[in-house]
């Protein structure tokens, strides 16, 4: 009996056989079930990035992605596979970055969606070392704080953190040191520097 071929339009039927999406059914199912989200992804990537210059691309590669792995197969709960996407392309933009502001990831459990366990698994991790670090950051003195977080998670140079901090550029270098060190030594134990040699 010869198989019946499945009309381009029909997107559930060639994504759930296995067989590869046609670009007309997944350019339907793009706008039919992604675009409506845009909103609340907006919303999402507001709440979760630092820079509003950067929402709009953001956004677009984003559905570069989704469109991307719609081609292989067709997901069952598109909202969710759009915000898992977003979730994740903004880890790895942070991860890339090497500057973990902490506002980054402040929301990523109020999205409610489910992810595949290893993901979620990792996020998990990711957030306690978030928590860990910021604990530790409370325990250093707060001149020395305010110049380790201006220096880590705003990124700025030595000569800026000097100006806001109304220091010179020695004392501004002097506060990183001294609160890199401390970080180091509360996150990881003393450092071979400070420890007695037998």
């Amino acid at each position: 009996m010869a198989e019946t071929p499945v009309p381009e339009h029909d997107v559930n039927g060639p994504n759930r056989q296995g067989r590869a999406v046609t670009n007309g059914a997944v350019t339907a199912w793009f706008i039919r079930e992604i675009l409506p989200l845009e909103a609340n992804l907006m919303r999402y990537l507001q709440h979760n990035w630092r820079n509003a210059s950067d929402l709009p691309d953001l956004r677009q590669e984003i559905y570069a992605r989704v469109l991307e792995a719609a081609q292989e197969k067709l997901p069952d709960n598109p909202r969710n596979f759009l915000f898992v996407c977003a979730r994740n392309h903004l880890i790895n933009l942070v991860r890339r970055e090497q500057v973990v502001p902490m506002e980054t990831f402040a929301d990523l459990d109020a999205l409610g969606v489910a992810s595949a366990a290893p993901q979620a698994d990792r996020l998990v991790m990711e957030q306690e070392e978030l928590r860990r670090v910021e604990a530790a950051l409370e325990k250093l003195p707060a001149r020395t704080r305010e110049a380790v977080a201006l220096a880590y998670f705003e990124g700025l140079s030595r000569t800026e953190i000097a100006k806001r901090m109304g220091v010179s550029h020695q004392a501004a270098s002097r506060f990183i040191a001294k609160g890199t060190l401390a970080l180091g030594d509360i996150l990881f134990g003393p450092s071979a520097e400070g420890e007695q040699k037998p």
